[in-house]
C-alpha cells in the first residue's frame, strides 16, 4: 500500500507541475526534456518491480512491451528533432490516454496482492494489459508521423 501511495503522490505532482507550468507559461526547455525521461522512468521502474514481485509472464510480456516501446519512441523522437522535425512526433491524444491506463494498471497492481487472486489482481491484469495494446498502438501512430522521413533502401 505504502508503494502505491507513494506511486499516486508521483503521478499526482508530475501532472500538476505540467499543468502549472502550462497554466502560468513557465516551461523551460530542461524541464520539456526532464519531464517525460522522469515519466519513462517511473513507470518502467514500477514494472520492473512489479514483474518481480509477481513473478509470472502474465505480467512480464505487457511489461517488456510497454518498456520496449518506450525506448524505441524515445529513440525516434530523438532522431526525429536531429532532423529538425520533433514536431511531427509530437505527443498525441492516444499518447496521453497510455499513460493514465499505464499508471491506473501500476497502482492497481501495487495495491494488489500477489499470494491472492481476485477482482483486484484480475482488474490490474486486465489494465494492464489494456495499456500494453494502447501502447502498441500509440508506437503505429508515432511511426506512421515519422514514415515519410525513413530512407528505406541504400546508395
Amino acid at each position: 500500500m505504502a508503494s502505491a501511495v507513494i506511486f499516486a503522490l508521483a503521478g499526482i505532482t508530475d501532472w500538476l507541475d505540467g499543468y502549472m507550468a502550462r497554466k502560468l507559461d513557465q516551461s523551460t526547455p530542461f524541464g520539456a526534456f526532464l519531464d517525460p525521461v522522469a515519466d519513462k522512468l517511473m513507470v518502467a521502474i514500477a514494472l520492473v518491480l512489479l514483474v518481480e514481485r509477481f513473478g509470472s509472464w502474465w505480467f512480464t510480456i505487457p511489461a517488456m512491451v510497454i518498456i520496449g516501446r518506450e525506448i524505441v519512441i524515445s529513440a525516434l523522437r530523438e532522431w526525429m528533432a536531429e532532423l529538425g522535425k520533433r514536431t511531427s512526433v509530437a505527443v498525441s491524444y492516444v499518447g496521453k490516454v497510455k499513460t493514465m491506463f499505464q499508471i491506473l494498471a501500476i497502482l492497481v497492481l501495487l495495491v494488489a496482492a500477489p499470494e491472492r487472486s481476485g477482482m483486484l489482481l484480475d482488474a490490474g491484469l486486465v489494465l494492464l494489459y489494456l495499456s500494453a495494446i494502447l501502447t502498441l498502438w500509440s508506437m503505429v501512430v508515432y511511426i506512421r508521423a515519422a514514415w515519410p522521413t525513413f530512407e528505406i533502401g541504400g546508395d
